[in-house]
């Protein structure tokens, strides 16, 4: 009876969680684009935090933990992916193939091969530092939604990357994401007009989302032991950061015990290893990946994730 009670206080935890996110993220969009272009600069700062605990509730929602009615679970997830903005089922089937395949040669961009092209490697690799990367994900899933079989194609389909995700794209999750994108463009045709949206403004806004968001996403995964499992870390971060990643912090937490939902991945955390500096790992990634000597895992079948 404890564990029902608690799950349905957390379940409207996160219900005025992405409320108080959504609202939030229209309101700096609203703002920055009525006042001079130069103010979107503090506001971009803002926004990229916030938007960071709009993916977090994403990635929860991702794992059916964001909410106990799957239904209204996947809505909340998908409304939180159009203010990303990209596909939520898109993210939810490529973040399952990411706890199968980690440290794999799937998604292996901190190591290189002898035979690897380093020019790509590097390439690659600060890219997803700067938030070059980020773009991929919204025109990614636009693409996809017009054109469902573009990853078959040069030079995608040479990707190991494509090559693991697109194997989980049924007919019916592309069905699903093309009326997820559709309903998202029309919702950002609508705030377009109805908050008079300067194009400059939301393009620095996102910018600085990017930037934050990119810096963050292999930040528990760089050099880490090649294990699908514990091939992650748990970071030393600030109180406030805490609560703005949901406790993504606890990575190694989350890749051990993926079912946990994030108010109680701390109580896990001593079953894990001891969290490290965030800024001693971010720091440490833009010396550039590092030659491989280890042999790569196994990944994990579809029915264990």
């Amino acid at each position: 009876m404890k564990k029902t009670i608690n799950n349905k206080i957390l379940n409207k935890k996160n219900i005025v969680i992405v409320i108080i996110v959504q609202l939030s993220v229209i309101a700096l969009l609203w703002l920055a684009s009525q006042l001079h272009v130069l103010w979107s600069i503090p506001i971009g700062i803002a926004f990229s935090f916030i938007l960071l605990t709009n993916y977090a509730l994403m990635h929860e929602a991702a794992h059916f933990n964001l909410c106990g009615n799957r239904k209204l679970n996947d809505i909340l997830g998908i409304a939180s992916g159009w203010l990303f903005p990209m596909s939520f089922n898109i993210l939810q089937l490529t973040h399952h193939v990411h706890h199968r395949c980690n440290r794999t040669d799937h998604e292996m961009f901190d190591y290189y091969y002898p035979d690897d092209n380093l020019f790509m490697k590097y390439g690659q690799w600060y890219s997803i530092l700067s938030g070059i990367y980020w773009p991929m994900l919204p025109f990614g899933s636009l693409l996809i939604s017009i054109y469902p079989n573009i990853l078959k194609v040069l030079p995608f389909s040479k990707f190991k990357t494509s090559e693991v995700l697109y194997g989980d794209f049924s007919r019916k999750e592309i069905r699903k994401i093309q009326k997820e994108v559709a309903i998202g463009v029309l919702c950002w045709l609508a705030l377009w007009q109805l908050l008079d949206l300067r194009w400059e403004s939301v393009l620095i806004l996102y910018a600085f989302f990017a930037f934050n968001w990119s810096t963050r996403q292999y930040v528990t995964h760089a050099f880490t032991p090649r294990d699908v499992i514990e091939g992650a870390l748990n970071l030393r971060v600030s109180k406030p950061m805490e609560w703005i990643l949901l406790n993504g912090h606890w990575d190694q937490v989350h890749h051990i015990y993926p079912h946990v939902p994030w108010s109680e991945l701390p109580q896990y955390a001593s079953k894990t290893m001891s969290p490290v500096s965030y800024w001693r790992q971010y720091f440490a990634m833009w010396k550039g990946p590092r030659p491989n000597f280890e042999l790569a895992p196994i990944p994990i079948k579809s029915n264990a994730s």
